[in-house]
């Protein structure tokens, strides 16, 4: 996007991209021969032809595991093992097929009619982002939603660099449409929602990352289900991958990844109406379930230290603790960057995992009491396979390392082997959603994550009690 001016150098009108096209702002398809796509190719086939390697071997190797297994069986601490092993096998099984029925029961909620549709204030705070957070308003104000019923709040948290200008810019170009506020000093993004949400005058709040941009209909769709649900309390978007046309390859394993923890997770978390996360990136909240928590929201600690990340994940814990639902709309796209170098990549894993520690901590003094009406057991199944994987992190690290030294012909292909098989359900689905050849990015990206960022969780759960985003200084200028 970018701003057309007069000869007098003023911003007299604006340049825009067609939001509600199908595959994202109405992309041609892309030229595989060229070098940057050529890579991609490249990465995928190396990725899916080591994993059939190991398949072979795998296969050659039978009577080698069968020798281990018999041996590992026959000793006390062996079948020990194999009993727990086997354990969290069939629970791990059957969580996804539990998470498989509940997607195929799962449907979005249609967008309602005008007069139908709650004011709504959408808050987008931003740090460092230069002109991307300009591409973001526009984007906003381009939505289907009637303008007197929508309130458009930029807050500048302290920026180092132009993000203020590229407000004041939007400014010129919306006018009364958007509210633009700047933070004396950078005081975190959650001190920058909390400032929109004390302005903001909407039933409903929408908190929008300022290196997202919306489609035409996403405002509609994100907020209709709750007036068809006045139970519900937060609504998360669909997340994609924005930058993923570059020439990193990072983005498009994380469009992959993505596609599946949203379109089918947090699907399956929807029909229990108890969506974990609703994400900074895209979310939408009722106002009344807010400020009911919001003074323990902007006050919230952990170990003594203020919480400085996960406050989307925070908010989320606190509006289901409340009793309200919480559901996800597939059908209200944001389009977000993600890191593209390893470094940006670790540390927002890293803050994540920190987050997850420390939600799952607060969730547990609420989701075993009769904290909402209704059901209840399968946001308690959520919450102990949360817990499972934390529970299970340092034992599994420690198993890898002792199969690797004592093994790792066994280890290595037995990995790879589980990787093919368990990574090919995100590349079915990708590819059923989406499109075929971009699939095959998960067997890369599982592969990365597999070898690559294992140690994310144990290092996440010893380091919970430290502050501090990781990534703040990393943006890109635009």
């Amino acid at each position: 996007m970018k701003i057309n001016k007069d000869q007098t150098g003023n911003s007299s009108s604006v340049e825009k991209k067609n939001l509600n096209e199908k595959p994202f702002f109405n992309k041609e398809e892309p030229d595989l021969t060229s070098p940057k796509n050529m890579k991609g190719v490249l990465v995928r086939a190396i990725s899916f032809i080591i994993l059939l390697i190991a398949a072979y071997i795998a296969f050659t190797l039978q009577s080698d595991f069968a020798q281990y297994r018999l041996d590992r069986f026959n000793s006390s601490w062996g079948f020990a093992f194999f009993i727990i092993a086997a354990g969290l096998f069939l629970f791990k099984a059957g969580f996804f097929f539990y998470n498989l029925y509940l997607y195929f029961k799962y449907k979005p909620v249609e967008g309602v009619e005008d007069n139908n549709l709650p004011t709504t204030t959408v808050i987008v705070p931003a740090y460092n982002e230069g002109k991307q957070v300009w591409a973001t308003l526009m984007s906003l104000a381009e939505s289907d939603y009637p303008e007197e019923k929508l309130q458009l709040l930029a807050i500048d948290d302290g920026s180092k660099d132009d993000t203020w200008y590229w407000m004041q810019e939007a400014k010129k170009v919306l006018g009364s449409r958007l509210a633009i506020y700047q933070q004396p000093v950078n005081k975190g993004k959650r001190h920058a929602l909390y400032r929109g949400f004390n302005l903001g005058n909407g039933e409903i709040f929408v908190t929008v990352d300022s290196d997202s941009i919306v489609a035409k209909d996403t405002l509609r769709n994100l907020v209709s289900p709750f007036v068809v649900n006045k139970k519900c309390g937060a609504v998360a978007g669909n997340i994609r991958v924005l930058n993923n046309e570059q020439k990193a390859l990072l983005p498009k394993m994380l469009d992959v990844s993505f596609v599946l923890s949203f379109e089918f997770v947090r699907s399956a978390e929807s029909t229990l109406e108890s969506v974990l996360c609703t994400p900074g990136a895209l979310a939408a909240y009722r106002s009344e379930a807010v400020f009911a928590c919001l003074d323990d929201w902007i006050n919230q600690t952990f170990m003594g230290n203020p919480s400085d990340i996960g406050e989307d994940r925070a908010m989320t814990n606190m509006i289901l603790k409340q009793g309200y639902h919480v559901q996800f709309q597939r059908n209200a796209y944001a389009y977000t960057n993600v890191p593209e170098k390893y470094t940006g990549l670790y540390k927002m894993f890293i803050r994540w995992g920190r987050s997850n520690v420390r939600e799952n901590l607060n969730m547990a003094k609420y989701v075993f009491t009769d904290f909402r009406e209704g059901r209840k057991l399968g946001i308690r199944i959520l919450f102990l396979n949360q817990i499972l994987k934390l529970i299970m992190s340092y034992p599994v690290i420690l198993l890898m390392f002792f199969f690797i030294f004592t093994h790792p012909i066994l280890f290595l292909s037995s990995t790879l082997l589980s990787i093919l098989i368990w990574s090919s359900f995100p590349v079915l689905f990708y590819a059923k959603r989406y499109k075929l050849s971009e699939s095959f990015w998960a067997y890369s990206y599982s592969l990365l994550y597999t070898f690559g960022l294992f140690w994310i969780t144990p290092y996440a759960i010893a380091t919970a009690s430290r502050r501090g985003w990781l990534t703040r200084e990393l943006t890109d200028k635009k």
